[in-house]
């Protein structure tokens, strides 16, 4: 069962949250590392007393150089890169398990939506379609969960729990027997997939798109316990795992050899006698716990205290699926006014004494009250729009006169305000290309709109394109020029 310790780390202030949980026993690094901890002092102590008590000089020679050549050259294995990389791996592994544990609620809620019928008949199809697909989840789980393998160790067991009937049973020996090389998890799905295309024909499906709303369900049910045994069929490359092993365990061999105390460093023997190899440990600790991480990781579904609930998922699957398909099919509160009809919307939901201090926190944007200077506010073009490759637009001279700053360099001044049209001929161009074109939109006539008006309409639109000339022409600022510089830009302005 999975370890939870989400509700001991809801807040961070104070000393650490995590502080708290060091204390933990279950599924923590204490109870996976000690045995090997305990095998590493075991190994330290008794090459300790073998030095002092067991050897002689030539021999204790021997150990010393053996202990200053594993000093010296036991860092270089590569053991942070190794593990990273490896651990990276199970984890991403495990995670995507987890995704892929497969939740027959929103086929049970279809079925329940689909099938209306309250009758005897339309009870049964929908409860034999939703324990089919606990059925597939289940016999999924037996061929890769030891527990669940412990629940169900045979299909009597399945028929004795109620998830499957004797003559389905009997069926898939059958077909079991006459092709034994794979396995038949996904059958159920399919005598799923046949009560649900026979309830169509029956007239118990009334459409077409709901039949294929709970086939699409059952495939993807289908797909999730496939990659389930996907995963437990192709492991990670033996090869990798074992260099992690050997590197993490040949480390510490070298370390439990390399840490020794010999009389080079002291002539205090009844201080090696009880000497504590309080680095090594604090380095076992992170290097074995890192290795005992991927260990604990590379099978959710075993016996670990943080592997998956699979056994608990069994019984809440066909308990839901059965509730929404059966207890609670076609069931909802009485339909009536709610409390905010009046007002549309609320303004604020009420709060609690206890959550009161929330009542103000509202998200602010990174740009909230971030403020642009008024002289930054001017929109400004290129010097130059290019038509095409080797053709330029006709007036940038012009334009460059309109939108350089004061004090650049050259006489002009800068446009505060940017306002314009599109020709009548290129609105009919467009109008043209939409009906005829390769791209036409076809407007079904009920959703053509009106053209009584037409001629009013145009009336009104020439006025106002007239008008925003106008402002135009008042917004531009030409008291910096001449006159005939001023009249030369209002009248190509104006064509």
């Amino acid at each position: 069962m999975t370890v939870s310790y989400t509700k001991d780390v809801t807040t961070s202030t104070g000393l650490g949250c995590f502080l708290k949980l060091l204390g933990r026993w279950r599924g923590s690094i204490y109870k996976i590392v000690w045995p090997n901890l305990l095998l590493f002092l075991g190994i330290y102590y008794g090459l300790n007393f073998i030095y002092l008590y067991a050897l002689d000089a030539t021999w204790k020679g021997y150990f010393e150089r053996m202990v200053t050549y594993c000093a010296k050259y036991g860092g270089l294995i590569p053991l942070s890169f190794v593990l990273g990389f490896y651990v990276n791996i199970v984890y991403t592994r495990w995670w995507s398990q987890y995704t892929y544990l497969p939740f027959p609620d929103n086929l049970a809620i279809l079925v329940a939506a689909t099938i209306k019928g309250q009758d005897d008949r339309a009870r049964v199809v929908r409860r034999t379609i939703v324990r089919y697909a606990c059925l597939t989840f289940t016999l999924t789980l037996t061929m890769m969960s030891p527990k669940v393998k412990k629940r169900f160790p045979t299909l009597n067991h399945l028929v004795e729990a109620g998830l499957m009937t004797p003559q389905e049973k009997n069926l898939l020996e059958q077909i079991d027997n006459d092709f034994p090389p794979y396995s038949k998890y996904w059958l159920p799905l399919a005598w799923a997939a046949s009560v649900t295309t026979r309830a169509r024909h029956e007239g118990e499906i009334t459409t077409d798109l709901g039949m294929k709303g709970i086939l699409d369900e059952l495939n993807g049910f289908r797909t999730n316990c496939g990659r389930l045994l996907d995963f437990d069929w192709i492991s990670i490359p033996l090869v990798y795992t074992q260099v992690v092993t050997l590197a993490v365990y040949g480390y510490f061999l070298v370390t439990v050899i390399g840490y020794q105390f010999i009389s080079e460093t002291t002539d205090l023997k009844e201080i090696i006698i009880f000497s504590f190899p309080f680095m090594p440990i604090i380095e076992f600790f992170f290097y074995v716990g890192w290795l005992k991480v991927a260990e604990t990781l590379i099978n959710p579904f075993g016996t670990d205290d943080d592997d998956f609930e699979v056994v608990w998922m069994i019984d809440r699957h066909i308990q839901v699926c059965f509730l929404l398909v059966d207890k609670i099919h076609q069931d909802h509160p009485t339909l009536g006014k709610d409390a905010y009809w009046v007002q549309t919307a609320p303004s604020i939901l009420p709060f609690t004494v206890a959550s009161q201090e929330y009542m103000r926190e509202c998200p602010e944007w990174s740009t909230e009250y971030m403020h642009v200077k008024n002289t930054d506010q001017d929109f400004i073009i290129p010097e130059y729009v290019t038509q095409g490759d080797s053709q330029k637009s006709d007036g940038r001279e012009l334009w460059k006169r309109l939108f350089v700053r004061k004090g650049s360099g050259i006489g002009g001044f800068q446009l505060k305000r940017v306002g314009g049209h599109v020709d009548d001929s290129d609105i009919d161009e467009i109008n043209s290309y939409e009906q005829s074109g390769p791209n036409k939109v076809n407007i079904s006539p009920l959703n053509r709109p009106r053209t009584e008006h037409s001629d009013e309409f145009e009336k009104l639109r020439k006025e106002r394109l007239i008008s925003r000339k106008e402002k135009l022409l008042k917004s531009i600022d030409l008291l910096k020029l001449d006159a005939e510089e001023r009249k030369k830009i209002i009248d190509d302005l104006v064509k």
